[in-house]
């Protein structure tokens, strides 16, 4: 029986990973829950599987909280996602589920590292902005990092026994998101919801918009370098519009594995959660014959220079990868929030990142003050009449 610690309980990663809990009741209790958005869904679910520790918002949500369940443990805010990360620190049987979107990610699983507890991650920006913090842990905590995304998923599951140095390359899909054949020019127009439909994944509207400028791909490219301990010159991106072959590996010998599935995020949560045993699922299985109908092409950096911007900010190193967040994370919210149009979002990472002196090796509070300052600089330059 393992113990389940779960952060965005109310996202579409967190009710696949209820779903799981729910199908495999003997092998997994859901000890502690997150939930910032959705006040009503966190009640739904606290109801239904009666976890012991609840964290929302803020003060007014834990007070009405608390109202409803009194013999639950209620914390809030930031505080209370650390405290929840490293909630009964001694239970060894224990998954830490990150899949909170945004910054406020990062801390509880640095918390959780510090207690030694095994972490499931989809949670982008706690690599893509604390690589280095976690790297650095590796070598004074013993836990482990098991990707929930799709293509890291996928990855580790076709490396899991092979080393390193055997590896040509890591070949990423892309969809090509929302807008994948339109052209520079069609771009400018666009809507807030047209960016909003996905042809094959029902995410969040951040993920969404940030597969849609190909950002997404250039987070998971990150994300890679640092959970596989590869170098980015080894890590490419091609366009996949049908997200049936989630990633490939390229060893040296010149063999190509690839890892095919229904695009279906139950899949990689379950793997990850049963690892290193494999459950049956009630997921449709792939048709082999659909085979013939896949297509691959070309990334292409001009048409999605967001992609160029992530993969620049990592070869810069240090605090350029949290100007890189920190940029995306206000410009996607002016987007859908119709301040900006959708190639405005580029503009304003790129503004960011050229005007931004590095530090080599942030620490976890200048991580903050810089995503704070770039966020704030961005808004009040958008605030104006």
């Amino acid at each position: 029986m393992k113990n389940i610690y779960l952060l965005g309980a109310t996202g579409s990663i967190g009710k696949q990973t209820l779903d799981i809990i729910e199908n495999q009741p003997d092998d997994f209790k859901l000890i502690g829950i997150s939930g910032y958005s959705n006040f009503n869904k966190l009640v739904e679910i606290t109801r239904k599987f009666l976890p012991e520790f609840v964290v929302v918002k803020d003060k007014k949500d834990s007070l009405s909280f608390k109202e409803l369940f009194p013999n639950i443990k209620v914390e809030y805010g930031r505080d209370g996602l650390k405290s929840l990360a490293i909630y009964k620190a001694k239970d060894k049987e224990a998954f830490l589920i990150n899949a909170l979107v945004g910054m406020v990610g990062l801390e509880p699983t640095i918390e959780a590292i510090k207690i030694e507890r095994d972490i499931l991650l989809a949670n982008k920006e706690t690599l893509v902005v604390g690589g280095h913090l976690v790297s650095a842990l590796k070598e004074k905590h013993d836990f482990n990092l098991y990707p929930i995304d799709s293509e890291h998923n996928a990855l580790w599951q076709m490396m899991n026994h092979e080393e390193n140095k055997e590896v040509k390359r890591l070949i990423i899909t892309a969809s090509g998101g929302s807008f994948r054949d339109l052209s520079r020019k069609e771009l400018e127009e666009v809507t807030v919801k047209d960016a909003l439909n996905h042809p094959n994944w029902s995410m969040g509207d951040k993920i969404t918009i940030d597969s849609a400028t190909m950002m997404n791909k250039g987070f998971e490219v990150i994300e890679a370098c640092f959970l596989f301990d590869i170098d980015i010159e080894r890590v490419e991106t091609i366009i996949h519009k049908e997200s049936i072959v989630h990633s490939m590996v390229e060893f040296v010998d010149g063999t190509i594995l690839a890892h095919i599935s229904n695009p279906d995020m139950h899949l990689p949560i379950s793997y990850a959660m049963n690892y290193p045993s494999r459950k049956t699922t009630n997921i449709k299985p792939f048709d082999l014959m659909h085979l013939n109908d896949l297509s691959f092409a070309t990334m292409n950096l001009d048409r999605y220079p967001c992609l160029r911007y992530a993969i620049e900010a990592y070869k810069t190193g240090g605090s350029m990868r949290t100007v890189l967040n920190a940029a995306n994370e206000a410009a996607v919210d002016l987007f859908l929030n119709s301040k900006i149009k959708f190639l405005e979002i580029e503009d304003i990472i790129k503004e960011a990142i050229d005007s931004h002196q590095k530090i080599d090796f942030p620490s976890l509070e200048e991580i903050y003050e810089i995503d704070a300052s770039i966020k704030n600089e961005i808004y009040n330059n958008y605030s104006k009449e």
